[in-house]
């Protein structure tokens, strides 16, 4: 299981700086996730100051 973002996404980038496999990039609107890289951490959710990332 991985985790994505959601549209909630203000594109801060805080959620890609402590990513530690590097899954997550900016796409073109919002950051996206690498579902095939992510290792279902949590990380990216426990900094995200809008709850953008969830669980699949």
């Amino acid at each position: 299981m991985a985790y994505k973002i959601e549209e909630t996404c203000i594109s801060c980038g805080a959620c890609a700086a402590e990513c530690p496999v590097n899954a997550i990039e900016q796409g073109d609107t919002i950051f996206v996730v690498n579902a095939d890289t992510c290792i279902d951490c949590g990380n990216c959710a426990n900094v995200c100051p809008v709850g953008a990332p969830v669980a699949e």
